[in-house]
């Protein structure tokens, strides 16, 4: 089974900028689809954006799509979220997820592992 621990959250300004980082150890890395979420303050944890186990393949929710770049490495068994433009709307914790295809992972159905989550809080 794969664990996966995240880091690289923090408080920034709007407009501002934060790379997210979530670190896989255990089962091969390579093997898995990932993805990142988010869970707001008093609401559900919803899909922020999923990767291919190669890269090859890169999916967005709306509210994010030409502000968050999804991105991994699996040499470094890491996957990356490198958000841009911050709005106060984005702040959340951020979780990463891994599974076995990237329409797994986009639908939070039956994944494998979730990590502890990432406190992101952008001030407006």
């Amino acid at each position: 089974q794969v664990r996966l621990v995240e880091s690289g959250g923090g408080l920034v300004q709007a407009g501002g900028s934060l790379r997210l980082s979530c670190a896989a150890s255990g089962r091969p890395f390579s093997t898995y689809a990932m993805g990142w979420f988010r869970q707001a303050p008093g609401k559900e944890r919803d899909f922020v954006a999923a990767i291919s186990w190669r890269g090859a393949t890169t999916n967005y929710t709306d509210s994010v799509k030409g502000r968050f770049t999804i991105s991994r490495d699996n040499t470094k068994n890491t996957v990356y979220l490198q958000m841009n433009s911050l709005k106060s709307e984005d702040t959340a914790v951020y979780y990463c997820a891994a599974g076995q295809s990237i329409r797994a992972v986009q639908a939070g159905d039956g994944l494998d592992a979730w990590g502890q989550g990432t406190l992101v809080t952008v001030s407006s």
